[in-house]
């Protein structure tokens, strides 16, 4: 990215000759994107139904443990996903469009759900702490990771990341690319650095920037080899997940299976978004590119789905000893209802807020949505 240093920026903010990188738009970052959800969407409910529905039923427990350890991989693998695919928009906009186009690309949808979780709080005291002034404030600005509160709505608690990941992003792409002054630079990576001493697991966010600066300044291909090296630390990535649960502090990186989980999990997705990979031909399908168009909507909607079919559920007895057809109904109502209810809100407070205000879509469409076509975040 140093090589675009200094490039002057024309009136639309645009630094000169940065419109779109070469690499595009990747079916297997998009496809994985969907993967995620869905396996943050299959942990909520089996794992779930653990704690709420069969709390004292320890072998359906420990069938669902690795399941639910999957499901915070999930959004792990989002974070490299994001720094993967907004690090173009940082550098092919300026600071201000940058700004503009993430808000309303993902806070119309939040702020509706937010202000949904704060009526029904406010009625039904479900979770009091969340009902104070300091963290209905703290919830809407992002900010409950700096504060003793937490996010208002059910999975917002990533968005807060994701969020800090954006800004700074944009701040480190201006200082390196728009400004001159090395004092500049050297703060906005300071900036960066302590967020990641803060949380590192922000690390998995720079593991997605590094590989798309690495994929953008060597144009390499998967080949029979590669491939087959994909699905050796695809397996390697999914055993370290498996192992154990981690919370991301620092004292933990001296387990061996919290720097297997990082370090195979950026192998995967280098290889998984090399052109011609076996994932991108995997995931390049009608289903999981719908899957990766929606999956912000259904990591959003789903919750709101989970809750009132759990109680329904419960009213009328659907809940029995008999575990694994009683899971199996509640899964295929709750993820079709998701499903359903999260294609609507995908179209109305997704979508339009966005497509209305810079009149293009969110996704390319090249014979369907979020298709082959070259297009930036």
């Amino acid at each position: 990215m140093t090589r675009y240093a200094g490039r002057p920026a024309d009136r639309s903010g645009r630094a000169d000759g940065l419109a779109c990188p070469p690499s595009g738009f990747s079916p297997a970052a998009h496809g994985l994107r969907g993967i995620a959800c869905l396996l943050v969407l299959t942990a909520h409910i089996l794992a779930g139904a653990s704690e709420h529905i069969y709390p004292g039923d320890r072998d359906y427990a420990a069938l669902v443990r690795i399941p639910s350890m999957f499901g915070t991989y999930g959004v792990y693998l989002f974070f490299v996903i994001s720094g993967y695919v907004i690090l173009p928009s940082a550098v092919r906009y300026s600071p201000r469009e940058f700004a503009l186009r993430r808000w309303l690309r993902l806070y119309p949808l939040f702020f509706a759900f937010s202000v949904l979780f704060v009526v029904l709080n406010a009625i039904t005291n479900a979770y009091p702490k969340a009902n104070s002034l300091e963290a209905i404030v703290a919830g809407f600005l992002f900010l409950d990771l700096f504060t003793p509160t937490e996010q208002l709505t059910p999975n917002a608690w990533s968005l807060s990341y994701e969020v800090i990941f954006y800004i700074l992003t944009s701040l480190c792409v201006y200082a390196l690319l728009r400004q001159n002054r090395n004092s500049v630079r050297i703060a906005a990576f300071m900036l960066a650095a302590a967020f990641l001493l803060f949380e590192p697991v922000s690390i998995y966010f720079v593991l997605g920037v590094a590989i798309r600066l690495v994929q953008d300044r060597w144009s390499l291909r998967a080949s029979p080899g590669s491939r087959l090296l994909e699905c050796a630390v695809l397996a390697l990535a999914l055993y370290a997940v498996s192992r154990g649960r981690h919370e991301y502090v620092w004292h933990e990186f001296d387990r061996p299976t919290l720097l297997a989980s990082v370090l195979f999990t950026g192998a995967f997705f280098y290889l998984a978004t090399l052109p011609g990979s076996l994932t991108g031909q995997m995931l390049g399908n009608r289903v999981t590119t719908y899957a990766g168009t929606v999956s912000y909507s259904l990591y959003l909607v789903h919750p709101y789905v989970y809750f009132p079919v759990r109680e329904i559920f419960q009213r009328l007895g659907v809940f029995t000893d008999a575990i694994a057809p009683s899971i199996l109904l509640f899964f295929a109502v709750v993820t079709c209802l998701s499903i359903g209810a999260s294609h609507l809100v995908h179209l109305h407070l997704e979508r339009r807020p966005y497509e209305w205000f810079f009149r293009q879509r969110i996704y390319g469409k090249t014979g369907q949505e979020a298709g082959a076509g070259r297009t930036c975040p």
